[in-house]
């Protein structure tokens, strides 16, 4: 027998006993009542039956299976949901059953081995972590505190905007270096781009890695459903983690150092909030255990995660919105025109006086959210939903863009119409763009304010027309943020009545 033959014949044997383990492993406890399902191949199970983008795949078959999907990917169960009833089941009803997060590699490599509050196990070191970001970060009086740091960085976004004429503008690079510098002068102290930066190369570089992170985070790994592909070529995923690992714990690991070594708040003493590294590096004194440089490594890396593209990608998409229903555009201007003295911004207490505004922000949110599928979760024993029988172990994809888009749910899904918001009440599992349930994410309160102060500040100060007489391409990319496919360019110039303003900036 030549080494051809041998070769195929060796092949087919171990996938034939590959199969047969596979199968024995799924019969282990198979469910009396499995969710509907539709066909699947040996091996692979469902995995190709996904098409980027994943959420409008599953929302496909959603469609023709209904609100409760059972998918195998693999050797691994799925359960998609894509209703609010079935959602309220999952994370209310059964919110401690499925608190708990699937072992996939991005968690063991890019998220410290599971440690990060994005990616532990429900248990202690989750509850600690979570505690900390709750009183530590995302509390109403840290916030408050950090109210100095959002004001400078939405006044240096609208001074690089000021134009006498109009003028083409890249939104998507400015709107990305303004939500960058709020959350790294939280964690570190430290401005990264414009005046007064103190590491623009620095920070390129790792805005380049946290791209990365981003696309590995968001891209679908076969290997993680069926391990032996690794081994035949499909392990460059594995290999490519690893390496930007690497380079990401040096970048964070300096961070810490440089605040550790010089002993000093790099805010300012008592003038400012503490920064989160200098927070962390005061409680790693007294619980070393729980505040390693491993676990404040996982936090900043959590924060600029879940902080950064989120809020640009939110304003990006709004303000695309925007320019494609001009009618909502004047609508909001006059709000502001109206609530806001023509001398001064629009501050973050004005806010809560803007509500056709917070009405945009809402849409906006309910048609492109940030995270179209939530954070996977798994179950920890064998339960029921919507009287299908679930297995212990089965991962739960949320498709909040079905959910979002739902006809049963929403009048005319698809429209951009920001007055349904207006006495809108009892939208728990209905509108969930920053999910929902104890793992739901703790920085909406964060992200509200970011986004609101920063869309009003766009929208009282400028004049704002599309670069063409097209509208604006509302096309969906690929990543975990779910950014536009073409970053947004518009044109803009100062408004008359606001020069004065921004002349003082």
């Amino acid at each position: 027998m030549d080494s051809t033959c041998f070769y195929f014949l060796s092949l087919a044997t171990f996938l034939s006993l590959l199969l047969l383990l596979l199968k024995l492993l799924n019969n282990q406890t198979p469910p009396k009542n499995p969710p509907p399902s539709p066909p699947a191949l040996p091996i692979v199970g469902h995995l190709h039956l996904l098409k980027e983008p994943f959420h409008r795949a599953l929302q496909c078959l959603s469609a023709s299976y209904g609100p409760i999907l059972a998918l195998r990917f693999g050797s691994r169960s799925v359960l998609v949901v894509s209703s609010p009833s079935t959602l309220e089941e999952c994370l209310s009803k059964n919110d401690v059953l499925f608190a708990n997060r699937p072992h996939l590699l991005v968690g063991k490599h890019l998220q410290y081995n599971y440690t990060t509050l994005v990616s532990a196990s429900y248990g202690h070191q989750w509850r600690s972590l979570r505690r900390f970001s709750t009183l530590e970060i995302f509390s109403t009086a840290k916030l408050n505190a950090f109210l100095s740091i959002r004001r400078e960085e939405v006044k240096s976004l609208l001074k690089n905007l000021n134009h006498e004429n109009f003028s083409k503008v890249d939104l998507k690079s400015r709107l990305s270096e303004y939500s960058f510098n709020i959350i790294m002068r939280m964690i570190s102290g430290k401005r990264y781009f414009g005046a007064e930066a103190e590491g623009s190369e620095e920070a390129g570089r790792f805005r380049g890695i946290i791209r990365e992170i981003f696309e590995l985070s968001g891209s679908s790994n076969p290997a993680d459903y069926v391990p032996f592909l690794k081994w035949i070529g499909f392990g460059e995923v594995e290999r490519r983690m690893l390496k930007i690992q690497k380079v990401a714990d040096e970048f964070l690991q300096g961070l810490i150092d440089d605040i550790r070594n010089n002993n000093k708040d790099p805010n300012g003493g008592g003038r400012r909030t503490k920064s989160m590294i200098h927070s962390m590096l005061d409680l790693q004194g007294s619980e070393p255990e729980l505040y390693s440089d491993q676990t404040i490594k996982g936090n900043i890396l959590t924060m600029l995660l879940a902080g950064t593209d989120t809020s640009a990608v939110t304003i990006e998409w709004a303000m695309s919105l925007l320019l494609n229903h001009p009618e909502v555009l004047k609508r909001a201007r006059a709000e502001l025109d109206d609530i806001i003295r023509a001398d001064r911004l629009a501050d973050e207490p004005d806010l809560s006086n803007l509500p056709y505004l917070q009405n945009i922000i809402n849409e906006t949110l309910r048609l492109f959210p940030p995270a179209p599928l939530l954070v996977a979760h798994e179950s920890s024993d064998n339960c029921t939903i919507g009287g299908f029988d679930v297995a212990r172990g089965t991962i739960l994809l949320p498709n909040v863009w079905a959910i979002h888009r739902d006809p049963k749910v929403w009048e005319d899904p698809t429209s951009f119409k920001p007055e349904r918001f207006k006495n809108r009440g009892g939208e728990a599992y209905k509108f969930i763009p920053f999910g929902i349930g104890r793992r739901s994410c703790p920085g909406a309160g964060l992200a509200n304010r970011v986004v609101g102060l920063a869309l009003a500040g766009l929208i009282q100060c400028f004049e704002w027309e599309r670069v063409s007489e097209e509208a604006v391409d509302m096309t969906e990319g690929q990543g975990l943020t779910m950014p536009k496919v073409k970053p947004l360019e518009a044109m803009c110039k100062a408004r008359e009545k606001m020069i004065r303003v921004l002349s003082e900036l």
